[in-house]
């Protein structure tokens, strides 16, 4: 019996002691800034449901993104706590250089070379659930999944979606609902609308102890019509709605949780757009068919919005790799391109970017980079957006967001400006989990 009573005396002391553990609604808003929410009166914003946050919990006056500050790598570092460099999802779209994947995106998990929030909740004993979370195709972890995917907006778009959710989920809750599941290509308001009475049809039928939810609509129309501009601020002020009635049926559930709300990036407000494509196709780096389509490549622009990852076919070629330095470099000394910087491989990776890429290169506020448009393509042209993200981050028009309110959330809190990586593994630790992989510690969000 001594022997016993020593061995779980030992046991005991190995486990981590969770002073609390509580259930959490993690809300993402694509693109929202921070100064939208901590300036709300000021940029003639009304917004009470995320100004409750400010007064009632605690905020980052910023969150520095990661490389590049698009939706993808983003949302997989809000999940994970570590950089696109370590969970692998570098980008929006994967790397096509010959055009054969259709636009395809980094939907499936499986991508995700590190454990996610779902995983490290299951783990602990918690349920979890997700409404269109990126990057959320076959998680590990999720008891009720409605993941992120589309193809082309047809109707067989909902079967997909059938096939990879949760057996039998989608239509329970479109049967609770009263309405069809939006399209997963669908990014409007409308669609926003529908995801939230989702998010609460599922909290009202199961309860997850985690559910991630995710909001498009804003991001969407900062890219239409600039951030800040009117039609985003009224797009804004929708989904503080939906906002504060996710928050009521979370606390009609869970009186106890404590809600998260996030954003991936900022944005920069864009006029010019510039075509890499071009100088790479006049110096035989790119070599297209009778078609147009590629036929060849040696080295090849992956483009995210305010930068590029540079592929080359063969990385360990030294002649190659000076080649494309000197055509970089000759770019960035015409000011009318819009280069701001150009990394190599070591230090972009230092930076937490994509380490498959031989070169990455920033673009100037304002410019953006183009989709692919064939040999006839200027280089410069006017920008088919009004607002873009995918720079590299720092600038805090790019920041992205925090605020933290609920059970032992002290009110009021000023957390600073802080690493997006930070966030994962603070969740975790409020939800009594654990996610050894992070690569930050824990906020501290004590009083």
């Amino acid at each position: 019996m001594k022997t016993l009573a020593l061995a779980v005396s030992a046991l005991a002391m190995a486990i981590p002691v969770i002073a609390s553990a509580e259930p959490v609604l993690l809300i993402s808003i694509d693109g929202l800034r921070p100064g939208d929410v901590l300036e709300a009166d000021t940029r003639g914003l009304s917004i009470p449901n995320l100004r409750r946050f400010v007064a009632e919990g605690a905020h980052a006056t910023g969150v520095t993104g990661v490389l590049p500050t698009l939706t993808y790598p983003s949302h997989t570092t809000l999940m994970t706590g570590v950089s696109p460099a370590r969970h692998g999802i570098v980008a929006n779209n994967s790397f096509d250089p010959m055009g054969i994947n259709q636009g395809g995106w980094y939907w499936y998990a499986q991508d995700a070379k590190t454990p996610m929030l779902w995983e490290a909740a299951t783990k602990a004993g918690l349920s979890t659930g997700n409404i269109h979370w990126p990057v959320s195709v076959a998680a590990k972890g999720v008891t009720w999944n409605l993941p992120q995917i589309w193809r082309t907006g047809h109707a067989d778009d909902a079967q997909l979606l059938d096939a990879l959710a949760t057996p039998g989920l989608k239509a329970q809750l479109e049967a609770r609902v009263g309405a069809p599941y939006a399209m997963g290509i669908d990014e409007s308001l409308a669609a926003d609308q529908n995801r939230a009475r989702f998010a609460r049809a599922l909290i009202a039928a199961h309860r997850p102890d985690f559910l991630t939810v995710y909001f498009a609509a804003l991001d969407h129309e900062e890219h239409a019509s600039a951030p800040g501009s009117p039609a985003a601020k009224s797009v804004l002020e929708k989904i503080d709605a939906l906002v504060g009635d996710l928050v009521a049926a979370e606390r009609q559930a869970h009186p106890d949780a404590v809600i998260a709300l996030v954003s991936d990036h900022g944005f920069e407000a864009t006029h010019s757009a510039i075509n890499f494509y071009r100088p790479f196709i006049d110096a035989g780096l790119i070599t297209l068919g009778s078609d147009g389509k590629v036929a060849s490549w040696l080295a090849m622009p992956w483009i995210a919005g305010g930068s590029a990852a540079i592929m080359l076919a063969r990385p360990d070629d030294a002649t190659l790799k000076a080649r494309v330095r000197t055509l970089l470099d000759r770019l960035a000394t015409n000011p009318a391109n819009g280069i701001d910087q150009i990394v190599d491989h070591d230090r972009l990776v230092s930076m937490g970017g994509n380490p498959q890429a031989s070169f990455a290169v920033n673009l100037k506020p304002g410019f953006v980079t183009d989709i692919f448009r064939g040999a006839a393509a200027p280089m410069i042209g006017p920008s088919p957006v009004k607002g873009m993200h995918g720079y590299f981050p720092g600038p805090a028009s790019l920041d992205a967001t925090l605020l933290l309110m609920g059970q032992g959330i002290p009110a009021g809190k000023d957390l600073g400006r802080i690493d997006m990586r930070a966030i994962a593994p603070t969740l975790a630790k409020i939800m009594g989990a654990n996610l050894p992989t992070a690569q930050v510690e824990a906020l501290d969000i004590g009083d």
